[in-house]
């Protein structure tokens, strides 16, 4: 691997920080904020704190993946994807390591200053404290370390957890200070179309992380099988959140606005079951990314309008 001396460029940790894939970190956070909205507890300052602390979450994850994926050799001549900092060498495992802690301490500031602002209980904020620092962790042992677990096939459950329930949930915590089992549904939708986009990843790259021993659920379940999972993923994903919106009486003219996500994943959904080749799904990661989000926004818009129109 090439490592080099000279300080990296700005444009080199824009593209290792992954841009692309960072409006999946506001997913779980608009939509939360939506529901607290319409329970009439909405916070501005929690809002953007809660963003901004998502976002550096995904950013320390991009990282950590840049550093363990190249450190275990996954990332290489034959790796489909767009290369990588450390890959291309740009930036050494030293300086990577140095960006991951200054990339945590960044995270850390940010989650305290959403909790300490959120939570009056001291033991709410030990609570969220200790979900923080879960969060952390999972970010960075998904590639790093000895037993990364996203080499064993856990990744999807992490994402689903973090990015679905955790990230719903706890922002609407943060929110109005309550659980509601309203935000369930939710939650799952976003976890599962979250899941979808590592799915995607994880397709792309099926052929590499096997035979580097990265056993991804793509890889266990072979492209035919993990592209059966991912129709399964995105589908519930989405009837998830059109279901919310049915329960909270959604007037039907405004239903139709499911009409903009659902074209845009039939169009994606259909252009991964034709692929015939790994190389051929590249494509569609950031088009996942954008089904993703569209239709999480478009629950968020039916679900603002349902308020003011009811």
């Amino acid at each position: 691997m090439t490592q080099t001396s000279s300080p990296a460029t700005l444009s080199v940790w824009l593209s290792a920080a992954r841009p692309k894939t960072l409006p999946l970190a506001l997913t779980s956070i608009i939509t939360a904020s939506a529901l607290a909205y319409s329970e009439g507890a909405f916070s501005l300052p929690v809002a953007l704190l809660a963003l901004l602390t998502a976002t550096l979450l995904q950013i320390l994850s991009n990282l950590a993946n840049d550093y363990g994926d190249a450190e275990k050799g996954t990332d290489n001549e034959k790796r489909i994807g767009p290369m990588r900092a450390i890959q291309s060498g740009a930036v050494s495992l030293s300086t990577m390591r140095k960006a991951i802690a200054v990339n945590v301490v960044l995270t850390v500031i940010s989650g305290l200053a959403l909790v300490t602002y959120s939570l009056d209980s001291l033991q709410n904020v030990l609570v969220f404290c200790g979900l923080g620092l879960l969060a952390i962790g999972a970010a960075i042992a998904y590639t790093m370390g000895s037993k990364p677990y996203g080499y064993v096939g856990l990744g999807d459950i992490s994402v689903f957890t973090f990015f679905g329930l955790l990230g719903v949930l706890g922002t609407y915590f943060l929110h109005t200070g309550t659980l509601s089992v309203v935000t369930l549904l939710p939650a799952i939708g976003c976890g599962l179309l979250s899941v979808a986009v590592l799915n995607v990843n994880n397709m792309r790259d099926i052929e590499n992380d096997a035979e580097c021993g990265k056993r991804t659920v793509a890889v266990r379940l072979g492209l035919d099988g993990a592209k059966r999972y991912h129709y399964v993923l995105v589908v519930t994903g989405i009837a998830s959140l059109m279901i919310t919106n049915l329960l909270m009486a959604t007037p039907f003219w405004l239903l139709a606005g499911w009409l903009v996500a659902l074209l845009v994943t039939k169009e994606h959904l259909a252009i991964v079951q034709q692929a015939k080749e790994p190389k051929e799904l590249a494509p569609q990661l950031p088009q996942m990314v954008k089904c993703a989000l569209v239709s999480n926004l478009v629950f968020v818009l039916l679900t603002i309008f349902t308020l003011i129109v009811s």
